[in-house]
């Protein structure tokens, strides 16, 4: 399947692609085939959810055989778009920006952080990955200029919206965002929001009704 072929899946069997690359790159030397029901119990999923989220990505696997492990992970690489890294800024390296700066597990999936960017001054130069942290004034030029297409926020509430402002000017045209409140951006910019409280609430939730 090539990347201009990409097929509509759901949010959810999109959250849940990368999760079978992981296992089965984990798994692809000692495993030249693989079937759903096996994938299945290895990540605690149903059978019946893995074998339509791989339909729905890259076909049926073959019967009493299922998929050729090695295909299989050139497939969900192909449909994730991984031949081709997206660049991403994030603004606002504090904790939560700077663990981001320098966690290197996103370029397993096509993901690439370029910089970071602050109004701290203490903050500026090189962070123990070797990226590096600018002034806050810089970021539109950078997005411009490095062709940054992805840009992550960090950043206070009420320096969210400015932020995301400067991204757009830049060139920016998807926003993972998680700061408080909520930003707003001009149709066909794509807008991925994290409310972290929100999530660690959910969780404590379900342990209390169970």
């Amino acid at each position: 399947m090539k990347e201009t072929e990409q097929k509509t899946v759901s949010r959810a069997t999109l959250g849940r692609i990368p999760v079978y690359l992981q296992y089965l790159r984990s798994c692809a030397a000692e495993n030249p085939t693989v079937s759903a029901a096996s994938i299945a119990r290895a990540l605690g999923l149903g059978d019946v959810q893995v074998r339509k989220d791989l339909a729905s990505v890259s076909g049926a696997g073959k019967p009493k055989i299922g998929y050729e492990t090695a295909e299989l992970i050139k497939r969900l690489e192909s449909f994730l778009c991984l031949s081709r890294p997206n660049r991403a800024v994030i603004a606002g390296a504090g904790k939560l920006g700077r663990a981001l700066l320098d966690y290197d597990g996103f370029n397993d999936y096509g993901l690439e952080i370029a910089a970071a960017f602050d109004i701290d001054p203490e903050k500026f130069g090189a962070t123990g990955s070797g990226k590096r942290v600018y002034p806050m004034d810089r970021l539109c030029e950078f997005c411009r200029q490095q062709q940054i297409r992805i840009g992550i926020i960090t950043v206070p509430q009420q320096a969210a919206q400015q932020v995301c402002d400067a991204m757009l000017e830049g060139g920016v045209t998807a926003i993972w965002d998680f700061a408080p409140g909520m930003v707003t951006v001009p149709e066909g910019v794509s807008l991925q929001r994290e409310n972290l409280a929100l999530s660690l609430a959910h969780l404590s939730m379900l342990i209390s009704n169970n």
